[in-house]
């Protein structure tokens, strides 16, 4: 993958000439969209799932040249709405690959929820522009596929989730020979310090209530159990070629360091802000250039003081598990990845408990370890959909 420190599409101040947003009326994708109207970026595309009435006041506000919905009668339903307008509207998830490489636009921001993301990933890469990549299942599904690809057009893919932000922004401070380990930071989201016995009596309710970040509900629960650290670690090795090993899970609650790189000297290198994903946005959209944007500056005597704790593997088994599958690898971290969607949205149905989540995945991922035998796209959606099956079939 190739960071060369030049704008997009050559433009001074490191602004684009227009971007595209995927996954544009979740929480990450609005932002995205308010940077881009902090910057006067113009809109090329914008994507969505169902959302309709969502995707209509974007698209009013933001008067893109596509609007494409991956649900084709969620599609046919925003073409009349926006029947005024002259704005394209598609459906359909080949309808979606289709017009981001009409699109063209010099920098794509990837916000889609999930394994969805992982073909208008590889959609992107494919025009070797820059990718601003917030679906880290795109990197834990097919991790050297999309790194193959990406090297092989030259494509710039620079990480929007705010602990990847943060190592990709350290890692500046020296070279890559010169990293000792890195050091990934998570918050303990609500639940830090309780025991599995305790995790067995918490709700659905105390799940969603993360104590500093404002996320989508999946990614809030996939913040509870730490499976979305163990998505973080496996995302790393793939972004920053560095082993399993020499990630570090730092458990630290104010979430105002989103991770540091130790070097060789050790001397740690840290980045540190109030948690806002419109500064990570802003800097995949704008790098190398930094440019006032809509964060809030940083206020060290209010925070008073930073702490941290090592993450607790007994109460957490999620974590762990994401460690053995990026070492298994092939199609095992796909397994983990469809089996965690599908446990995921049965306890967001509340037709299970919070600790069947990880259970649910530990024993999908038992049973189909032989998986690690797929290397192509086919062969892991293949392993994802079977471990779908087998997830189901466990609650």
């Amino acid at each position: 993958m190739n960071t060369v420190p030049n704008a997009p599409n050559g433009n001074e101040g490191g602004l684009p000439a227009s971007l595209s947003v995927l996954g544009a009326t979740g929480s990450v994708g609005r932002q995205s969209i308010e940077v881009a109207e902090r910057h006067r970026i113009p809109l090329d595309l914008l994507s969505a799932n169902v959302d309709v009435a969502g995707m209509e006041k974007l698209a009013r506000l933001c008067m893109p040249r596509f609007c494409v919905m991956a649900d084709e009668a969620a599609a046919k339903d925003l073409s009349v709405r926006l029947g005024d307008t002259g704005i394209t509207v598609r459906g359909g998830a080949d309808a979606l690959c289709e017009t981001i490489r009409e699109a063209n636009s010099p920098v794509t921001v990837n916000a889609i929820l999930g394994e969805a993301g992982l073909l208008p990933t590889l959609a992107c890469v494919s025009l070797g522009r820059r990718l601003a990549l917030s679906n880290k299942e795109s990197l834990v599904v097919a991790g050297e596929i999309v790194k193959a690809e990406a090297k092989k057009t030259g494509c710039e893919i620079i990480p929007v989730d705010s602990e990847h932000s943060a190592i990709f922004q350290c890692l500046h401070a020296g070279r890559k020979s010169e990293v000792k380990s890195i050091l990934l930071t998570a918050s303990g989201a609500p639940f830090r310090g309780k025991t599995r016995e305790e995790l067995e009596k918490v709700t659905l309710r105390d799940a969603l209530a993360h104590p500093t970040w404002k996320m989508g509900a999946k990614i809030t629960v996939d913040s509870a159990t730490m499976m979305n650290k163990g998505f973080e670690v496996i995302e790393a090795v793939h972004l920053f070629d560095v082993s399993p090993d020499a990630i570090k899970v730092v458990v630290h609650p104010e979430s105002i360091i989103h991770s540091a790189v130790e070097y060789i000297d050790s001397a740690v290198v840290a980045q540190l802000s109030t948690p806002d994903m419109r500064l990570c946005v802003q800097y995949a959209v704008t790098y190398p250039a930094r440019l006032p944007g809509l964060t809030r500056e940083l206020d060290l005597f209010s925070v008073g003081s930073l702490n941290f704790y090592p993450p607790d593997p007994d109460a957490f088994p999620l974590l762990p598990l994401a460690r053995r599958a990026i070492a298994l690898g092939g199609g095992v971290p796909a397994v983990l990845n469809a089996a965690n969607e599908v446990a995921v949205a049965a306890f967001l149905s509340e037709k299970i408990g919070f600790t069947d989540v990880s259970r649910i995945v530990c024993e999908t991922v038992e049973k189909l370890t032989g998986r690690r035998d797929a290397k192509t796209v086919s062969e892991l959606l293949d392993a994802d959909q079977e471990a779908r099956s087998v997830a189901v079939s466990l609650y």
